[in-house]
């Protein structure tokens, strides 16, 4: 049986997934629309368009590379591992929220409960980690308290 902390990064691995999935799509996508396009154009038209597919498909590799280090990062954590000390791959419970040290990601659900995914290196992120529970902290004028660390 996977535990929560299981069951949040295999939803946030399958999220980054489908992604990359999606973009490389997209990629492909460009690739056949500008062969079919070189064999049924000419002239200013034809250059304008080809050169507007490759802005796009530079834009979609960028958002690419982005997702595929998200990823990277996500492979390197062990969910079932449990932690005293926060770092990469906690599971922190402050404030009655609950946030997931990886990567910057959407707020998913999982079993009824939010989770935010964020990086170490966000102001937030960068203020738990090496702490335990029972340590507290401002941000912004709001105060936090570590309640539980997985």
């Amino acid at each position: 049986m996977a535990t929560f902390k299981q069951k949040i990064h295999t939803y946030y691995l399958q999220l980054v997934q489908d992604r990359i999935d999606v973009f490389r799509d997209m990629i492909v996508a460009l690739t056949e629309d500008s062969k079919n396009d070189a064999k049924g154009s000419a002239g200013d038209k034809h250059e304008t368009a080809l050169s507007m597919m490759h802005i796009e498909q530079e834009k979609i590799n960028h958002k690419l590379a982005e997702v595929l280090q998200q990823k990277t990062i996500l492979d390197k954590i062990d969910a079932s591992k449990e932690l005293d000390t926060i770092a990469l791959g906690s599971l922190v419970k402050a404030n009655g929220i609950y946030l997931y040290l990886s990567v910057a990601l959407p707020k998913i659900t999982i079993e009824g409960i939010n989770v935010i995914a964020l990086s170490p290196q966000s102001p937030l992120g960068a203020k738990l980690m090496g702490n335990q529970i029972g340590f507290t902290f401002e941000i912004n004028s709001t105060h936090y308290c570590i309640e539980s660390v997985a």
